[in-house]
Formats: structure tokens, sequence, C-alpha cells
């Protein structure tokens, strides 16, 4: 057993040291002895010393699903530890803070921000929307590639509220006006041009539709709306029913015939399909919808009505209901953890736990936004990491391993919080007001990008070297 260099009054512990970083193992796991007075990057150097690297690599330690935050000492004694326990001690890469990578600067707020990642053939792509009825499509440069024709050509007729990327060639969208929009994305020979051609109208809705989730293997779409109702589509016009003419606008004349509708008179009529099946449970404004990401057949929804909602999708028919305690504006999956995160009203990202077994509605609480938090982001690359947007002006990164504990229970603390660039250092105005946060992603590549009142799209990365 080998001893960690270094002398202490208090006594050692063993610590056996794990890893799930194939590049950072130990040829040798056995335990060894540690001082209690270490902090983490007394650790870190000794982890470093075993590993023999070249250069250092900063680390965070993990224990019993939590970061070391304090000594050894302290946390043996706040867990009731005897320092004659082997403790299991996890290390991982420590994150680096995400820095700002530029702006994309729109004319009116930035709605939403979706990306299509990079692949072998092409370069990454970002879609945003806008309140200004448009659609666009960017490349890494900060350049518009693309941008959705106007209502006259078949676009939006009002603000849209939503929009991803279905497909590498598909783009989904949600509007104030009431309708789902699929998109023809196409691009020419090494990306120097690129089209969003108008490919379906979607009718179902009678209010804005707020949020659009797609699943492309199953080519379906959740789409959440303030009429109360949770929509469910297909992205083929082969298999979408006709649409419900009474929500179709001017479909007929005074005198009873169909009427075109094709405004420019250069095009033919656009398709128009109905949705699937429209589920009807919640009793407020639907803030968001979206698929479990290990079965497609299964949805949530989250609304202003306090609950978080389980969805059979192959019946249409609603599975389970939780209840918390404020109105929830936004939702995301955390497969990993079997776990909802649900952003509130309330100022905070709510851990919901939709299994039959939980016993608690609320897992956790992760704190620290000062107003509504309206969009998540999952990390693609770490299953314990969530990204939030609010109207406060600001993004935060959380870890659901760093938390403490409180009278309300187990609550987590952001690592990061990420101001928006243009404040230019000057503090975020009371409420977040000019700044709020609208929309945000995260890709693997390009980082985290949120959209808002300050009318850009801003990247922020956390692997810049």
């Amino acid at each position: 057993m080998a001893a960690a260099d270094g002398d202490t009054p208090n006594p050692p512990v063993r610590v056996r040291l794990t890893t799930r970083d194939k590049d950072l193992a130990l040829e040798d796991p056995a335990p060894i002895l540690v001082p209690t007075s270490f902090r983490r990057y007394a650790l870190s150097t000794l982890v470093n010393g075993l590993l023999q690297k070249d250069r250092p690599v900063p680390l965070e330690f993990i224990i019993n699903g939590t970061y070391l935050r304090t000594t050894l000492d302290d946390y043996l004694t706040a867990q009731g530890i005897s320092t004659e326990t082997t403790l299991a001690v996890e290390y991982v890469r420590a994150r680096i803070p995400p820095q700002y990578v530029a702006s994309f600067e729109h004319d009116d707020w930035v709605s939403d921000v979706d990306v299509l990642p990079a692949s072998p053939s092409s370069q990454a792509r970002v879609l945003s929307a806008s309140y200004d009825g448009l659609l666009r499509v960017w490349n890494t440069s900060s350049q518009v590639i693309t941008t959705s024709p106007g209502s006259v050509q078949g676009g939006h007729k009002s603000f849209v509220k939503s929009a991803k990327f279905v497909s590498p060639t598909q783009v989904v969208s949600g509007s104030f006006d009431r309708t789902v929009r699929l998109w023809r994305y196409e691009e020419g020979e090494a990306g120097f041009s690129a089209n969003l051609r108008p490919q379906l109208e979607l009718y179902g809705h009678q209010a804005s539709v707020d949020s659009v989730c797609p699943h492309e293997k199953s080519k379906r779409i959740l789409t959440a709306s303030a009429d109360h109702c949770v929509g469910f589509w297909s992205t083929r016009k082969s298999d979408a029913p006709p649409a419900p003419e009474v929500l179709v606008p001017g479909t007929k004349t005074k005198d009873g015939k169909r009427r075109k509708l094709n405004p420019d008179k250069t095009s033919a009529p656009l398709p128009q399909r109905g949705p699937l099946a429209m589920l009807q449970k919640h009793t407020g404004p639907v803030s968001g919808a979206i698929f479990d990401s290990n079965d497609a057949t299964v949805g949530y929804s989250t609304s202003w009505d306090q609950t978080m909602r389980t969805w059979d999708l192959v019946t249409a028919s609603l599975v389970d209901t939780r209840t918390t305690s404020s109105a929830l504006s936004s939702i995301e999956h955390m497969p990993a953890l079997g776990l909802i995160a649900a952003g509130s009203i309330s100022r905070v990202v709510k851990l919901v736990d939709p299994r039959d077994s939980a016993t608690t509605v609320t897992a956790m609480t992760l704190k620290g936004h000062k107003n509504a938090v309206v969009t998540l982001a999952r990390d693609p690359s770490n299953e314990y990491t969530l990204a939030s947007g609010s109207h406060d002006g600001t993004c935060r990164v959380w870890d659901v391993r760093s938390t403490k504990q409180e009278k309300e229970g187990m609550v987590g603390q952001s690592l990061y919080t990420l101001v928006r660039e243009s404040l230019k250092g000057a503090p975020a105005p009371a409420a977040g007001d000019g700044v709020k946060v609208f929309g945000i992603c995260w890709d693997r590549d390009l980082g985290i990008l949120s959209g808002g009142e300050d009318k850009v799209v801003q990247i922020n990365r956390g692997d810049l070297t």
C-alpha cells in the first residue's frame, strides 16, 4: 500500500481512486493513504504525480455522487465516516469555464437556436428563430447562408417561437401564428449556397406554438402550445391526416369554393395537414414537450398548471402527472439519471422523477437564477451536466453532483454563470430587461449557444486552448 507524501496532524484515510476516463486510469488501482487535510488541489497534485503525465491535468473529485468542496477531514466529519473506512473517490477532468467566442447579430429578438452538428462531409450549421418571423441558417463564421421566405412566399405570418433541425435536410418551426411548419433545407456544393423552402403547413393548435421537438428516426414531432395542448405530428405528408378546415385561414371563398393558397401565384399551394393527436389534459399553457431519449413512444410535457405529465404516444393517452409547487416554463430529459429537468418561474430548475417508484416529486432543486428559467439544454458529452437560460439575462451551467443539503432537501449549485456579451461588462439590469435569454442549445463541438432579447445568438465554449 503506497503512502502519499506530506505530514499532517490528522490521521490519514485510505482512499481508492477510480475514474471513467481511460486516458487517466492508474496502472495500480490499489488504495493509498491520503492526509485528511487535503483539498481538491492537493488531491489533484497527488493524482497527477501518480499518473506521471507530461503536463498536469486539473482534476475534480467526487465522493458518493457529490463534488468534494472541503478538506477530506471536514467531509468525513460531516458524513460521520471513520478514518478507518476505505473511501471510494472518483476523479474527473476539471471543467474549463465556457469562454465567449462569437455573436450572431439579428434585427429582432432571438427566440430559439439549434445546431446541425458537423459531419465528415459538411460543417456545422446554426439555426436561429426570430421575432421578425424568419428563420436563419448560419455557418460558423457568423455568416447567414440562407433565410426563410416571408409570409407571402409561404413563411410564418407572425414571430417564430421555436425552431429545430429535424434532420440534415429538414427543419421544423412553431409560431405565434398558431402553425407548425416543415421546411426543406438544401445546400449547394461546398456549402456556398443554401435554401430553406416551405414544405408542409401543420394546423391543429388554437394558440401560439411555443416549443417544437422533432424525433428524426420516428419521423414525429411534439409541440407545446398556449392552447393547453401537446401536439403530436408526422413529418411526412403521406401519413398525416387532413388539416382541420375550421383552423385553416381563408380556405374557402364566400360561395363555398376552395381558395387557392399560393398568394404569390408562382408556385403550387403549400400542402396542409393536421395532427396525429392533440393531447389535452393540461389545464394551463404548455411550455415544453419532449420525447423520452430512450423511447420515442413516450413523451413528457411541462405547463404553467404546475405539472409535468408523461404520455403514451402510441395510444395518445396520459400515463402520469407530477404536480410541483410552481408554474413550469421549460423541460429537458436527463436519461442516464432517470430524471426530467423542469425550469420554473420560481427561478429554479426542478429535477422531477417520473418513475412510478419515486417517493418524492422533486429529487433535487438547482438554485441561483434571479428570474424565470425558460430554456434548458443537456450536455452532449456529460450525463450529469445541464445548461439553463433565464429571463435574468444569464445562462448557467450545472453539474447535479455539485450539491449541498438545505432544509428543503438537496440543492444544486451552478458551476458557471454566462453573462451576455452585449452588456460589455456592465451589470445586468434588474430582472434582465433587454437581455432576457429565450433559447439555448449545447453542441459537442461549438459549445453553448443562446439567443435572446439582445438580438444575438451568443456562443460560449469551454474547450478553448
